[in-house]
C-alpha cells in the first residue's frame, strides 16, 4: 500500500524540524512559521519523517520530490530479469555444446533465468526419456555459474525444457 505524503495545509503536527532542499537546517520551528518560509521562497513543506519526533519537513518543489521518490523506487528495483532462451540439439558437438554453456554462464551471471530447450526433429521424438535427460545434462555440467533448477525438466512441444536461475548468495 502506497503512504500518503503530507504537503503544506495536510500536516498536522503542531512543530516540525525543518530542513530545506539545499540541505540547510532551520531547526524545530512552528508549523505556520515552516508555512510561511516555505511560501516566501514559493516552494512546498513536504512532511518526510512523520513518525520522528518531532516530524521532520523539507522545503522544495513537490514535482522534484515525486520525481526524485520515483528515481529512488527505480533504483531499489534494479534491473528486470529476462528469460533467455538457449537451444541444443540430441547431435550438437562437444565444442558447441561449450559455447553454448558459456553464453548460458553470462546469462546467469546478468542475472537472467535461462531456458534450455533440447529440439527434436522427427523420430527423436520418441526415443527413450533417460537418453534425452542424459543429452540434456550434457550442457548443464558444462556451465560455470552455480544455478538451481527453477522449472523442469518438462515436456514442451519440440522436445524437453529446463529452466535455471542463479543462486542468490
Amino acid at each position: 500500500m502506497k503512504e500518503r505524503i503530507n504537503i503544506n495545509r495536510r500536516i498536522r503536527a503542531p512543530e516540525l524540524r525543518v530542513v530545506t532542499d539545499a540541505g540547510e537546517n532551520l531547526g524545530v520551528v512552528s508549523l505556520a512559521d515552516a508555512l510561511r518560509e516555505a511560501e516566501t521562497r514559493g516552494l512546498d513543506l513536504i512532511e518526510i519523517s512523520p513518525n520522528a519526533t518531532p516530524p521532520v519537513a523539507k522545503i522544495m518543489d513537490y514535482g522534484k520530490f515525486q520525481y526524485l521518490e520515483k528515481k529512488k523506487q527505480k533504483q531499489v528495483r534494479g534491473q528486470p530479469t529476462e528469460t533467455k532462451t538457449i537451444q541444443v540439439k540430441i547431435g550438437t558437438g562437444e565444442h558447441d555444446l561449450g559455447l553454448k554453456a558459456r553464453r548460458a554462464s553470462e546469462f546467469l551471471r546478468e542475472g537472467h533465468r535461462v531456458k534450455i530447450d533440447l529440439f527434436l526433429a522427427g523420430r527423436a521424438k520418441y526415443l527413450e526419456k533417460g537418453f534425452l535427460r542424459e543429452r540434456l545434462e550434457r550442457i548443464l555440467h558444462l556451465i560455470t555459474e552455480e544455478y538451481k533448477i527453477a522449472d523442469g525438466p518438462k515436456a514442451g512441444p519440440k522436445g524437453p525444457t529446463i529452466i535455471i536461475e542463479r543462486v542468490k548468495k
